[in-house]
């Protein structure tokens, strides 16, 4: 998408689509000159009140040389508000069809203007690749309008590596499952040597040989064979710190021998939306170039039912030598996570944050919106929710009390995968914590903002590209 500066009148624009925010005071960001009369006697007609991202859409009858124009409530205009006005509008944009969108949300600072543009940009993102038939297309061409004129130079390198990164890992999420499976994830990931990344891929022979008793049981039921993958960004000179970001990739969840229903499975393409942040946030650093060592690690599995599928009972021996007796197939997420972190440990790393939709005892406790941060380190945690923070993206700390720990033990192994329907979420991250070693960590369930079913806020249904933009911005900091 070209985008373009204007000082010019937003209503001098020759765009498909005009779109001039609207404060609570009734107020517009902008001048719209033969317009404005109209549009507040419609508005006050339709109450548009001006609240953050409320849209209402006109026909400009031929007043000016747009065919149309977008009014959007701009609230307290805080980056936060204008980055959901912003997505409004490009989603708007690309239902209508605009192929050229001028937009005047005010005078904005070097904050206001990425998130400006990462709404934008989340809010025209579609994924139409099994529809038939014309859909309409993301417009070319974005022109903020502004009197000061904008100075786009530093936000737009940084709006552009998120947007590439976070649609990246929106396709991934809605791909179905029969396109997205341990193998060909792992050609995404390797699709990335292309643009300087490191990338190493291991099969199941070489899995179970590294001892990862947990990848290799919850992909032994599935034909599709396991994956683990390790990515790697090295700078230039000498790095500055070196993170980690570890991804579940469950690339389909039937839920093993502990089945799920068969509504509790239709969007279980979804399980791997984790590893889809991971990926996104490795192409993202590889256009940004930060002076920062990169690790992006990933297990990569499908939970089936085949007949060698990992059974209740049954005692697995993990990657740090930690044995585990299965208590609930479809807790399987931990297992594919505790091997990674295992693994990841041993790296040197100053810091490594997990990412994965692990528990829907997480929806029940914050509901879809947010996600849910688990760290006995409170550097690493506050990095988190001050980059979340900066991206617009809800993220709520949550107690890892160590005393719930006694919910895992088991007469016949170190601990069992699951510690019962208490505190759920709780008790699968301090089943992470187990396999962490001495590095700084946290663990970010995802379970809720991942995938939406319908319609929320800016973002279509389907795969949201969930904490691609913090953890850019964390590992960025």
């Amino acid at each position: 998408m070209q985008l373009d500066t204007s000082t010019l009148p937003l209503t001098a624009h020759s765009a498909d689509l005009i779109a001039v925010g609207r404060r609570p005071d009734g107020s517009f960001t902008a001048e719209l000159g033969v317009l404005e009369a109209p549009l507040t006697a419609a508005l006050a007609q339709a109450k548009h009140r001006g609240d953050v991202a409320e849209l209402s859409l006109w026909p400009t009858l031929g007043l000016v040389s747009a065919a149309q124009v977008a009014i959007v409530g701009v609230g307290d205009a805080s980056p936060d508000a204008l980055r959901r006005a912003a997505g409004a509008i490009g989603h708007a944009a690309r239902g209508a069809g605009a192929d050229a969108v001028a937009l005047a949300l005010g005078a904005l600072d070097d904050v206001s203007e990425v998130a400006v543009l990462e709404g934008f940009n989340a809010g025209k993102y579609r994924y139409n690749e099994h529809l038939s038939g014309p859909q309409t297309a993301e417009p070319s061409r974005l022109t903020l309008v502004s009197d000061p004129a904008l100075e786009l130079a530093g936000a737009l390198p940084f709006a552009q590596a998120i947007d590439a990164g976070q649609s990246l890992a929106r396709d991934l999420v809605n791909a179905p499952a029969a396109v997205i499976f341990p193998e060909s994830l792992a050609a995404v990931a390797m699709g990335l040597v292309a643009e300087g990344i490191e990338v190493e891929v291991w099969d199941e022979q070489k899995i179970r040989a590294e001892g990862m008793g947990g990848i290799t049981a919850v992909g032994q039921g599935s034909s599709r064979p396991p994956r683990f993958i390790h990515m790697t960004y090295r700078p230039a000179g000498a790095p500055r710190k070196k993170l980690g970001i570890i991804g579940k990739g469950v690339t389909f969840d039937a839920g093993g021998l502990s089945i799920k229903t068969a509504d509790g499975m239709m969007t279980m393409r979804c399980d791997m939306a984790g590893s889809a942040a991971v990926i996104g946030v490795m192409k993202a650093i590889a256009a940004l170039k930060p002076d920062v060592e990169v690790h992006g690690i990933i297990g990569a599995a499908e939970n089936m039912l085949g007949g060698d599928a990992y059974k209740l009972g049954d005692v697995l021996r993990m990657h740090n030598g930690k044995t585990v007796e299965i208590h609930n197939t479809d807790a399987e997420g931990r297992l594919v996570l505790g091997d990674c972190l295992s693994y990841a440990s041993a790296l040197g790393l100053d810091a490594m944050v997990d990412i994965a939709t692990l528990t829907g005892a997480c929806v029940v406790a914050l509901g879809d919106l947010y996600s849910a941060l688990f760290s006995h380190d409170n550097s690493v945690a506050d990095g988190i929710l001050a980059s979340a923070q900066q991206s617009g993206e809800l993220v709520w700390r949550m107690p890892l009390e160590v005393a719930y720990k006694e919910r895992l033990k088991t007469d016949f192994a170190d601990l069992k995968n699951v510690g019962g329907p208490p505190g759920g979420s709780i008790t699968a991250a301090l089943f992470l914590s187990e396999f962490v070693g001495s590095t700084p960590w946290a663990h970010l369930d995802i379970a809720g903002p991942a995938f939406f079913a319908k319609k929320t806020r800016h973002f279509v249904s389907g795969g949201t590209g969930c904490m691609v933009p913090t953890l850019t911005r964390w590992i960025l900091a």
